[in-house]
């Protein structure tokens, strides 16, 4: 009995670490990049526009990548519109649908904050090596995977 309780121990402590760990980088990042006069959430949406190769997507598909509501969404758009870093779209082939498109100086502080990120990733890193780096991806992809399967199943059997 001991020894399961020693496991699940390590098993919510594992958890709470991740947490931690989550926790204290958002808070350090936004430290950083405050003096750039964007947000976390902000920046989240230019890395997600960057991801295609055009930089623009439909506001719905980005408030499902980014699993926000489409009001917190148009909050992070119209600051991001304002500083001039993305901008909206009718799209071509349904009039009522927007796309978001980042602009030239959304590329420009995008690039800026990834390399502020490079530079926090290398310090939180340090003392970390290549394998072991490598062997806490492994895992946490493994995890994310199946809470990933574990969400899907979750959500296939909710009541109708």
């Amino acid at each position: 009995m001991l020894e399961t309780n020693q496991n699940l121990a390590g098993e919510f402590r594992l958890g709470f670490l991740i947490h931690d760990v989550s926790r204290l980088r958002r808070t350090v990042v936004d430290k950083i990049m405050k003096p750039q006069g964007i947000t976390r959430s902000q920046w989240w949406v230019l890395t997600n526009l960057s991801r295609n190769s055009s930089n623009e997507m439909m506001q719905t598909e980005l408030a499902n990548v980014l699993d926000i509501g489409k009001v917190a969404l148009s909050g992070l758009l119209d600051r991001l519109e304002a500083s001039g870093f993305v901008e909206r779209k009718a799209d071509p082939t349904d009039r009522r649908a927007k796309r978001i498109a980042m602009t030239k100086k959304g590329e420009k502080i995008l690039a800026s904050m990834q390399l502020h990120a490079v530079k926090l990733n290398t310090e939180m890193l340090e003392d970390i090596s290549p394998e072991e780096i490598q062997y806490a991806e492994d895992i946490l992809y493994r995890m994310k995977r199946q809470l990933i399967e574990m969400d899907t199943a979750l959500r296939s059997s909710k009541p109708g």
